[in-house]
């Protein structure tokens, strides 16, 4: 600083006030009369005591002090100003010049020792000298103690930033880190400083870093802007994510302008950089994506991710000619399980299920949660048919063992369709579509097992989107018949029961049995509202019969395993028997085995309720579902109906009748009214009614005939010949 920006500065605050001190007021007038002709701001104080008095009450740039004068000496001024006011400095205008007075006079802090007389130019002289010395003084102060807080403020900013603050020297290592990096990562500057950048760079990312920072076009107006991970201290596997940017420091404006100190050896900064942390927004991201991309609840692709998967596929196997399989999967009895126990329970059935499913996928398969129930698999690579039917019976035997889900114990099955590419389609959507048509087919023969697309399905699966709308439509129109098929008594010949069984006079169609829409009413769920208008036409049918003369009579049902399974099963039927006053003593339902085991749990309790309103069971097409007999001990079974094929069987010898024998003598055991269906010739008739079967029902009496015609049949005593058809 030049003395001119030294006067500019001073300035800038107020005028040197100089303070004269001297026992004899002539001289201390004089004095100070010479001092303000230059400028100065003077203060006069007659002795030394005057002069403490004004030094603890005004402030000072300077000081002239006579050494003798009586009470306090020069001496004892210059030691209270010290004391009091250390940065104002002292001139000694004395007569004293003994070597020793001049000596204590300096030790004691005097700038300057002038003696009397003095020469006004000289005195004038020296004051301006002492004036500029203690202005330059405080000036670099003053720009010192900027440059302190400055640093300091510098420092306090570098450290208290959010983002990882950081300098490398020219081969890569740190020569400053601030403060945020131990927060952050846990490493503290110290131990960084002379470590090469990579030693906190997560392995995957190693190359990308040192390319970044060698960069040929980075520059501090091109600075380099990468996300790259770094390791947290002590762990490999803890990373978090940054957004790093950093550029080269220009030497000659790093080395000039370097005000804030850098430990470390920051003098050698080649590259300045920022590191800000962007884990969360990163784990938010990749949420985000998951969410879009996969099922939450099973944790498995989703249908968006599974066509893309399958577009990329269908790339590959073209390029290489090879093929590929897409299953549909959907779930046997979820619905029921789903409506029995819960969403909840619902919820962790699927995710077993996913389990289970994805123990017999190969790494490269996707499966994928399609919706609901539903889920679809892409076998790529894969040679033909018999590695896709080593997959589907994999999936099906893996879901045959039940399922625990807390004190329930369910079974369920699963219906798959296949659809080979380029066989059964050449693009995603026709894949996808034709395998679902193959998975209906699947359900439409019985469920719990798979099918391959063929042409064929295509046009059924035509057919069944029209006979849908015509079977919705048949219920509204009232276009169901219920028929009736007599069970005779073997001994009697006279009517006992009469089986109800549903006809549709289909518009254009004629007459439709059973076989030709009963297992769309299933996968349409319309099977419900079916057996409500046929079970509510049966009843009163029936129930007028046994209120003219028949009170004995009996009415048989079959009921679909969809309406057995549901949760409201007993409530409903017991509903609709009511609303129709039908005893209901003379109802007896009809359900397969099958129905029994899927959930013999649940299935009992039902039956038991229903036996208990006295509703009889009656076990249909007996021996040829589930293997198990144990459960004729435990339910309220009271009929057992031998399948026809068994009854086909008898020629006139008991080889071939060895079935029906076993299962008759098993129903007199166990103290069971034994039915045989399917009686068509005498000989049947004679070799049933000989082991003792207390029932037959089949063409013998004539096939099943509308209400009217069973009329006629209930006046007659006896049935002896084949009924009219």
């Amino acid at each position: 600083m030049t003395p001119e920006q030294s006067d500019r500065f001073f300035s800038q605050d107020t005028t040197a006030r100089v303070l004269v001190v001297d026992d004899e007021p002539r001289l201390a007038s004089a004095l100070a009369a010479l001092l303000r002709g230059c400028g100065y701001d003077v203060t006069e104080a007659d002795g030394g005591k005057h002069a403490c008095q004004l030094i603890d009450t005004l402030h000072f740039d300077l000081a002239l002090v006579d050494l003798r004068m009586p009470e306090v000496d020069g001496f004892a001024v210059m030691a209270h100003l010290t004391n009091r006011q250390p940065e104002c400095g002292s001139i000694v205008i004395s007569g004293e010049s003994s070597f020793t007075a001049v000596s204590r006079a300096l030790r004691r802090g005097a700038l300057d020792y002038i003696r009397k007389p003095f020469d006004p130019d000289a005195l004038l002289a020296t004051v301006k000298s002492v004036v500029g010395k203690q202005s330059l003084l405080k000036a670099h102060e003053h720009i010192q103690g900027r440059l302190e807080k400055s640093e300091a403020l510098h420092r306090y900013i570098v450290n208290s930033s959010p983002d990882i603050v950081f300098m490398l020297d020219a081969s890569g290592h740190f020569c400053f880190v601030n403060n945020k990096i131990e927060s952050l990562l846990a490493y503290k500057p110290d131990e960084l400083y002379g470590q090469h950048f990579r030693h906190i760079l997560d392995d995957r990312d190693v190359a990308k870093g040192i390319y970044a920072l060698n960069a040929p076009d980075v520059s501090a107006d091109n600075p380099r802007t990468l996300e790259i991970r770094l390791k947290t201290r002590g762990s490999r596997r803890a990373t978090r994510h940054f957004e790093i940017t950093a550029f080269p420091i220009d030497s000659q404006t790093w080395t000039h302008n370097n005000n804030l100190r850098v430990d470390g050896g920051g003098q050698n900064a080649c590259y300045y950089g920022t590191a800000r942390d962007v884990t969360e927004r990163k784990e938010a991201e990749a949420f985000i994506n998951f969410q879009a991309y996969h099922d939450l609840l099973t944790r498995l692709p989703n249908r968006a991710l599974f066509k893309d998967r399958l577009e990329l596929a269908i790339a590959h196997a073209s390029r290489g000619n090879q093929r590929l399989a897409v299953m549909f999967l959907d779930l046997d009895r979820f619905k029921i399980i789903n409506d029995t126990l819960g969403h909840a329970m619902g919820d962790r059935l699927l995710q077993a299920v996913t389990h289970r499913l994805e123990r017999c996928l190969r790494k490269a398969d996707t499966l994928s949660r399609f919706g609901g129930d539903e889920f679809t698999l892409l076998l790529p690579a894969i040679h033909g048919h018999e590695d896709a039917s080593q997959i589907a019976e994999k999936l099906i035997t893996t879901l045959k063992a039940p399922f625990r889900l807390g004190e329930h114990e369910v079974f369920v099955g699963v219906s798959i369709g296949i659809a080979i590419y380029p066989d059964a389609g050449d693009n995603m959507d026709q894949l996808i579509q034709n395998a679902d048509i193959a998975m209906y087919n699947v359900k439409a023969r019985g469920k719990d097992s798979y099918r391959f697309f063929s042409e064929s399905m295509s046009i059924d699966s035509t057919n069944r989107l029209n006979l849908e709308r015509d079977l919705r439509l048949a219920l509204e129109r009232g276009e169901l018949r219920v028929f009736y098929q007599p069970q005779v008594c073997t001994k009697t010949n006279r009517i006992v029961g009469l089986e109800a069984l549903v006809r549709w006079q289909h518009p254009e169609r004629g007459l439709l049995y059973p076989g030709d829409f009963l297992a769309l009413a299933e996968e349409t769920q319309l099977i419900s509202q079916l057996s409500e208008q046929v079970l509510d036409q049966a009843c009163r049918d029936v129930g007028q019969w046994i209120r003219s003369g028949h009170p004995e009579l009996r009415l048989a049902v079959n009921l679909s395993p969809l309406e057995v399974e549901h949760p409201r099963f007993v409530e409903t039927l017991i509903d609709r028997v009511n609303a129709n006053q039908f005893p209901a003593g003379n109802l007896e339902i009809e359900i397969t085995e099958n129905v029994i085991m899927n959930d013999l749990e649940q299935i009992s309790q039902k039956l038991r309720e229903l036996a208990d309103l006295g509703v009889r069971i009656a076990i249909d097409d007996f021996g040829t579902g589930y293997s198990s007999l144990n459960y004729l001990h435990t339910l309220p079974i009271h009929t057992l109906k031998v399948d026809q094929s068994f009854v086909k069987a008898i020629r006139g010898g008991a080889d071939d009748a060895c079935i029906v024998n076993a299962i008759i003598a098993m129903a007199h055991g166990l103290k069971l009214e034994i039915i045989a269906e399917g009686v068509e010739t005498d000989k049947q008739l004679e070799y049933l009614r000989t082991l003792g079967c207390h029932q037959v029902q089949g063409f013998f009496y004539g096939p099943a005939q509308p209400a009217i015609h069973i009329s006629k049949l209930l006046a007659q005593t006896t049935l002896s010949t084949a009924i009219p058809g």
